[in-house]
């Protein structure tokens, strides 16, 4: 007789609790998605081509999962104005592939877009149900922001980071070099995710720890942002934060501005804490229209470049993942061929620039007016819906819509965090838009509900 190790085989009823817990509490899947970002993807460049990560694995199972449930009829349908905005997304990437200069190429990118901008937001939108939903999505936020914060600030204090001013000092978390903005954007998503968090407890009714906690997680992780030298990302941060102290206490916003200044006088001033790169990038933005240095220049080409194909093509844009494939007929000479990407793992690479680093020219060149019209209505849209409905807990949607919204000025959707967006964007809808027909008890109450 065969001897058997291990643990015994589960039985049915072990085996079905899962599925059951995820059936009962689907915005698990929406937290699994956030945390698996952080999950290394080796020395692969995952901005230049389609790239499927755990993060894009488990976005996807939630899709399935909820259009499970609403064929089951366990999930309340989407309201008419989610599904006019979400359509919209759908149409305008349609047209735009249809008459695209390679719809094959395009069809990929139509793929994506309607992962990024409808399926994965829809299916946030329906799987949180309550605050706990809330709660638990965005705590996930936090800890993936403290995991990467964590390795960030090694990478600084330790120079194991990327090249920045040719030192191996740029914090990139988990992600390397050649998704060098991932860490900051993950490390802005929990700062502001764990503000909203505190910031909710305040008042008799809260609870004291946590609100400690969540202040304590957000003041430091405003190192690791600061050591990644995004400059991007410590604009978009800094104006979310303040959108969301001014929603929530005016007189708050000012007495945090008074003390973030105050902390980062001692830090950087006193203790010299990213002080040799943090006061030249700070000193940067201010320069960026009088003497831009060369990865400003770089992306005031691409802009042009993206704006003289959409007058080639200005109605339906030139088709998804066009831009790459039309730039050099249309950029200046003086665009560079490409950007530095350097550290301990790749070595030196040059990262060629394939798309305009904004998503609204990328949207214009590739989609045209319709395009813009139906990215328009959906960011206006939430961003109105979350400044009128959203209380309590759920202004971290808005904050973190801000934020997306500011960062696609000069950034677009690629890289490993690009799944990140669509949960920001189901977040905000579950703020920002009335709940669909039948909905019941749970589904009616909005986000903030709840909190103080």
């Amino acid at each position: 007789m065969a001897l058997t190790l291990g643990a015994p085989p589960r039985t049915a009823p072990e085996l079905r609790r899962p599925a059951a817990l995820l059936l009962a509490r689907p915005s698990l899947l929406a937290a699994a998605t956030v945390l698996l970002v952080c999950v290394p993807t080796g020395d692969k460049d995952v901005t230049a081509a389609v790239h499927v990560t755990a993060a894009d694995l488990a976005s996807l199972a939630l899709v399935a999962l909820t259009a499970l449930d609403l064929l089951r009829g366990r999930t309340p349908a989407l309201s008419r104005t989610a599904c006019t905005l979400f359509g919209a997304i759908v149409l305008a990437a349609a047209v735009a592939t249809i008459g695209s200069i390679d719809p094959a190429t395009s069809l990929t990118g139509f793929v994506r877009l309607t992962q990024v901008f409808v399926l994965v937001p829809a299916g946030v939108l329906c799987a949180l149900r309550d605050r706990t939903d809330l709660r638990l999505t965005l705590g996930a936020f936090v800890t993936a922001g403290l995991i990467q914060g964590v390795v960030g600030a090694h990478q600084y204090l330790t120079r194991t980071g990327a090249s920045y001013i040719g030192q191996p000092i740029r914090a990139v978390g988990t992600f390397g070099a050649l998704d060098i903005m991932a860490m900051s954007t993950v490390v802005s998503f929990g700062l502001l995710s764990a503000l909203a968090l505190a910031l909710a407890e305040r008042g008799p009714t809260g609870d004291r720890r946590l609100r400690l906690a969540m202040y304590g997680a957000a003041a430091f992780l405003a190192f690791p942002l600061a050591v990644s030298f995004s400059r991007g990302s410590w604009i978009a941060t800094g104006v979310a934060a303040t959108v969301l102290l001014l929603r929530t206490d005016a007189r708050l916003a000012v007495r945090s501005a008074v003390l973030a200044l105050a902390a980062a006088v001692v830090l950087v001033g006193g203790l010299g804490l990213g002080a040799s790169g943090v006061t030249k990038r700070l000193s940067s933005i201010g320069s960026v229209s009088a003497a831009p240095d060369q990865s400003v220049s770089d992306r005031y080409d691409l802009w042009a470049t993206a704006g003289r194909i959409w007058q080639d093509h200005p109605v339906s844009g030139a088709g998804p993942k066009a831009f790459q494939q039309l730039r050099d007929s249309h950029a200046p000479l003086r665009l560079s061929s490409g950007s530095d990407a350097a550290d301990a793992t790749i070595g030196f690479r040059r990262e060629p620039l394939l798309s305009p680093h904004n998503m609204y020219f990328l949207v214009l060149s590739e989609q045209g007016l319709i395009g813009m019209i139906a990215y328009a209505a959906l960011f206006i849209g939430l961003l109105l819906g979350c400044l009128r409905r959203a209380r309590g807990t759920g202004l971290a949607a808005l904050a973190l819509l801000t934020w997306v919204m500011v960062d696609f000025l000069y950034a677009d959707i690629g890289g490993t965090t690009t799944v990140l967006t669509s949960i920001v964007l189901g977040l905000a809808a579950r703020s920002a838009l009335p709940a669909g027909p039948g909905a019941g008890p749970a589904a009616a109450v909005a986000p903030g509900a709840g909190a103080s």
